[in-house]
Parts: structure tokens; sequence; C-alpha cells
């Protein structure tokens, strides 16, 4: 690998790191030579993707509910017993709901706002500490939150609430991006498009759904692992040093 991306050296955290877009990236920053901690809520699947995942570096799993300002905190408290500093922070946690208009919960609407937009803030402002630690001008610390082209499209697909809480994500990064620069911290996010994932999975598994949703992709087909863990590496390494601020859709084109 080329020293422009290597992370050899440095340490990340990524949230949601057991499973899908979490885990690609993951893995993309253990084989750019980071060391990584994953978090999730169902701590023995923290356990056993910490462990598959080992393959690649050094990789620990922690279990947290970022659910709560609660949970953040006590993950920030776990961090800070066990680092210095934390060089990258990757906000991939996140989940939806999907229902008719006429009859779409508030519950789920709150759910999808919580973790998808207040709980990033949480994590962010609770591990603000470890990450001044890290920036300087030479090699900012960095934060890499995973929005998606639902916060900048009109396709809902009956999920109401997960656009407007990626459009919300996309907009308190471009803030905490002006905001952190002068502290040599990054904020970018990327807006991937269709990826597997445990939420698209009921897509992948039926062919007539995905012709039916790759149709309307102008490269008709979805994101494959590499080409994640890719975007990610460059946010993260030297490529990415002179960059704040910025959403970068990751999507075949979809989002045009």
């Amino acid at each position: 690998m080329h020293s422009y991306f290597s992370l050899q050296g440095r340490t990340a955290l990524v949230t949601g790191g057991t499973r899908g877009i979490g885990r690609m990236i993951a893995q993309g920053f253990l084989e750019a030579g980071a060391r990584v901690f994953i978090c999730a809520r169902d701590g023995a699947a923290c356990i056993q993707a910490a462990e598959e995942l080992s393959v690649y570096g050094e990789c620990i799993g922690l279990a947290a509910d970022l659910s709560s300002e609660e949970g953040a905190k006590a993950l920030a408290a776990e961090l800070g017993a066990r680092l210095g500093q934390l060089d990258i922070l990757v906000n991939n946690a996140g989940t939806s709901w999907g229902a008719p208009l006429e009859s779409y919960p508030v519950k789920g609407w709150e759910k999808v706002m919580q973790l998808n937009v207040t709980s990033v803030f949480s994590c962010i402002q609770q591990l603000l500490p470890l990450l001044r630690k890290s920036g300087s001008e030479q090699n900012p610390a960095r934060i890499i939150n995973i929005g998606s082209v639902a916060g900048i499209t009109s396709f809902g697909e009956q999920a109401y609430a997960y656009g407007p809480s990626k459009a919300a994500l996309h907009q308190l990064s471009r803030m905490l991006a002006r905001e952190l620069v002068g502290e040599h911290i990054n904020v970018n996010v990327i807006a991937p498009g269709r990826f597997p994932s445990k939420m698209t999975r009921h897509i992948a598994q039926d062919e007539a759904a995905m012709a039916e949703d790759t149709a309307v992709i102008p490269m008709k087909r979805w994101g494959r692992e590499e080409e994640m863990s890719a975007l990610a590496i460059s946010l993260a390494s030297t490529a990415g040093a002179y960059m704040t601020g910025a959403i970068i859709p990751i999507d075949g084109g979809f989002s045009l």
C-alpha cells in the first residue's frame, strides 16, 4: 500500500462495526495498518466480529448502546481508560423504519432520529477530548459520518424518517467541520447508495426486487465492499488531510 493511504500507527473507532458498511470500513482500516475498535449493542456479536476481523490486524470489540447519551458517555469512558488519543471516529451506527404514511408511528420517527442524528452528536461530543489530543496541522484527527443518498435525493421508500435524519446528519457535519477545523479535526460524510447490509438483505434475496432496484442506478449494480473500504481509507489517510465538510456520494450515480 502506498504511504499516502497508510494508517499505520493510527487508532480508529467504528460504531456499528460488526456488519454491513461498518464492518467493510473496519476491515479496510485494519488492512491499512490501523488498530480498530468496533462497537455495537450486541456484546457477543462484537466479540465474534472482532475475532474474525483480527486476521487483518488488531481489532477490539466493545459493547455499547448508543441509543442514549448515557451510552455515549460510557463508551467514551471505556475508550478513555484504554487510549491516550483517538485518531479516527467513524459514526456508522444507524437504523431505519418503514411504514405507510398514514400509519407511520411517532415512535419510529423518534427512534430513527435518535440513533441517526442525536447519538452521532453525543458520540462526537463525548469523544472530542480524545480527538483533540490526536489532531495536528500535519495530520488532523478525522470524523467520518455515514450519511446516505437518501439525505440528498427524494426517494423515500416509505422510510419517512430516514432521509430527513441523514439530511440532518449532513448539515450537522458541515457545521462541525467549520467549527472544529481550527482544532485540527476534519469532519466529512460518506453518503452511500446501495451496498450489501442487513437493511438491504430483503432486496438482495429477491431476484425481481434486485432487478428493479438496480434499474434506477446508472451503473446498474450495487456497491462492492472494497469500494466502501477504499473511500473510507482515503478520508482517514494523507489523501483526506485537506478535506473537510465534504458530503461524498458513493452510489453508482444514483443521486444524479
